[in-house]
């Protein structure tokens, strides 16, 4: 009796299998598609670490294979070229592979050249650190690029109006100095101390350069010094770093300076306090410098 109901369970089974051919089939497409479903869920902006269409090999499409390195040729990264990490052919300069020399002058030298927008040139110097940023006392090399020029129309100059050339001012007073600027959009500055050199020159709509100026006052020995003052040293220092107002920018030196002979400049910057830079290399100076005397009676010294 027991192998009778045996018998008839295997064949019921036997008729419910081929009454139903397809069921397994059905099962097994369902499960990749939930597995589909679930990998866009939980990668979200993430790269797959494992997903079935070409995503992390396969040809350089996302971010390896080959050492495309996230980009071929700025396609990825949602094709954004500023984050890529190839150099793209449209910016490369075939002008930098000519040292110069097709046209030779007297006294002129081969320039240094490349074929790839000296992308790599701080490997020529690896004993020095990556400027990255900072202020870097003891020498670095800068990868940054130089960035937007402007045109010869939009080349800016300052020229102070206080103190006044050659003038006389009192010793110990506070004082204002008083700079006029033209052709530069003033007030745009940077962290000096995480983005110094770190970013191109950049213009505004109209094509005048993005910047701020600074006021340097250094000690001099008298008026006619002929020799060349150090850098490393000064009375005063302070960056103009607020918009001009009626075309003029303004610093003001608390408690003033000691009696003596000074010589004032302005350093007129882009954001990322590089000089700025303009298209030609016969032009005005961008900046000004004046001479003046501080005394203890605000009279200049005869004699």
């Amino acid at each position: 009796m027991l192998s009778k109901q045996l018998y008839f369970v295997f064949l019921s089974l036997a008729l419910f299998a081929k009454a139903f051919p397809q069921l397994e089939h059905r099962q097994a497409k369902c499960g990749p598609v939930s597995t589909v479903l679930q990998t866009v869920t939980v990668t979200g902006r993430a790269v797959p670490t494992a997903a079935p269409n070409n995503n992390n090999n396969n040809g350089g499409n996302n971010n390896n294979n080959g050492g495309n390195n996230n980009n071929n040729g700025g396609n990825n990264n949602n094709n954004d070229p500023q984050t890529s990490l190839t150099l793209d052919p449209r910016v490369i300069a075939d002008g930098f592979a000519n040292d110069g020399q097709d046209v030779p002058t007297a006294g002129q030298v081969p320039s240094l050249t490349s074929r790839n927008n000296f992308i790599n040139h701080c490997l020529t110097v690896p004993n020095l650190p990556i400027t990255n940023g900072k202020q870097i006392t003891t020498g670095s090399c800068n990868p940054n690029p130089i960035g937007v020029i402007p045109s010869v129309d939009n080349m800016p100059s300052s020229k102070f109006v206080f103190p006044k050339n050659f003038g006389t001012i009192p010793a110990g007073q506070t004082f204002t100095v008083e700079m006029a600027i033209q052709k530069m959009v003033t007030g745009f500055f940077v962290n000096a101390q995480a983005n110094y050199f770190a970013a191109p020159q950049t213009l505004n709509n109209q094509g005048q350069i993005q910047g701020h100026s600074h006021v340097v006052i250094e000690k001099l020995d008298s008026l006619d010094q002929t020799r060349p003052t150090d850098p490393k040293n000064f009375a005063f220092f302070k960056g103009l770093n607020e918009a001009a107002r009626d075309g003029k920018l303004f610093a003001e030196v608390t408690g003033g300076l000691a009696p003596g002979f000074y010589k004032m400049s302005s350093i007129n910057s882009a954001a990322n306090h590089q000089p700025v830079i303009v298209p030609v290399a016969q032009h005005g100076s961008l900046d000004d410098a004046v001479y003046f005397t501080v005394s203890n009676n605000g009279q200049q010294n005869q004699g």
